[in-house]
């Protein structure tokens, strides 16, 4: 077998993205040549890059960049991702915007909405409401239209988008200088000892759920992350607090908070949708059954957010109120700590 040729494995999951059939006579040709010459806007670097992630197949046989095409070879390029996950089509989807003006706007991002389209969520997402009200949006180094940064499904809050490329460039760079505000409140497991602190270690994806992302002593592992945090409220069985990012990492909060013994309230990805601190009586288990229904997601919300403005220097800081099922979840514990009283650790 050619030494170029991997075998392909059946059990990856890899979407079709581009197929061709080279024709009679195609003079032997690399295939990173060949593709540049038949896909729109393909570099060579991306192909060869392609190639190393081995997303290029010749008749079912994975190939690098050197392999040389030969009349009727079937070529495919396969991604991890459906083909049409970029092919933006517009929705009709409200927003909630706090703030616009011709550089920038300020969404509060309702629960539940993903923010950009990715594996089983191809519509619906907030970028495909971006692409209905707003034309010509600059695209980040992801090519995702107007995204400065991202919140998760599930955590509510304010979201910037950049209008124009300057005021793309502007804003990124704040929050890669770690210079922009980033407020966040949450509910966590446990009543949390100190008043103030702060959570460092590096995060990467958990070596047994790569769905959840980990906490690694070790430095070569991940991407450095620290959160500060501060305590607003306590009911003793779970602790009303701030977030203050530095970093601003996939999963920070929730993973840091996990890795520190306090899991965000009914966080599933993450353990916090059982019950972590409390009695056995069934009474209380029928109250937290309560607060999940009240708040069935994740307790985070994106509250404050702050930055220089791309345009005119000023400093611009913004502040949401909780969203209401976040509120109503915080009612009913404040209600049983009134009745039951805050120092309940002896119970569990």
């Amino acid at each position: 077998m050619n030494n170029n040729i991997d075998t392909i494995d059946l059990e990856d999951e890899l979407f079709e993205h581009f197929r061709f059939e080279v024709p009679k006579g195609q003079a032997s040709l690399r295939i990173d040549k060949y593709l540049m010459s038949l896909i729109q806007n393909a570099t060579r670097n991306k192909i060869q890059t392609a190639a190393t992630e081995g997303n290029i197949f010749v008749n079912d046989a994975r190939v690098k960049s050197n392999y040389k095409v030969k009349a009727n070879d079937v070529v495919r390029v396969m991604l991890t991702h459906p083909p049409y996950e970029n092919h933006i089509n517009p929705e009709n989807i409200p927003l909630d915007i706090v703030y616009e003006d011709d550089a920038l706007l300020l969404i509060n991002k309702l629960p539940g909405m993903v923010v950009h389209p990715g594996h089983g969520n191809y519509t619906g997402t907030l970028v495909h409401a971006l692409a209905y009200h707003f034309d010509n949006l600059p695209m980040n180094s992801s090519e995702r239209p107007g995204l400065v940064h991202r919140i998760d499904k599930d955590t509510s809050g304010l979201l910037v988008i950049a209008k124009t490329e300057a005021a793309m460039t502007h804003l990124a760079k704040q929050f890669e200088a770690k210079t922009s505000e980033r407020e966040y409140v949450a509910l966590v497991w446990g009543n949390v000892v100190e008043e103030k602190g702060t959570i460092e270690g590096n995060l990467a994806r958990h070596l047994k759920d790569r769905m959840q992302m980990a906490v690694f002593a070790d430095p070569e592992i991940g991407k450095p992350a620290v959160t500060h945090y501060k305590v607003l409220e306590r009911f003793g069985y779970v602790t009303l607090i701030s977030c203050q990012l530095e970093t601003g990492r996939t999963h920070q909060i929730r993973a840091h908070l996990k890795h520190i013994g306090h899991p965000l309230f009914n966080d599933e990805r993450y353990g916090g949708h059982l019950i972590l601190k409390g009695t056995t009586f069934t009474k209380y288990k029928q109250f937290i059954d309560n607060c999940f229904k009240a708040l069935p997601r994740q307790a985070l919300h994106a509250k404050t957010l702050g930055f220089v403005h791309p345009t005119t220097g000023e400093m611009m800081r913004f502040d949401t109120e909780l969203p209401q099922d976040f509120q109503d979840c915080i009612e009913k514990w404040r209600g049983y700590s009134k009745s039951h009283g805050t120092d309940q650790e002896g119970e569990e």
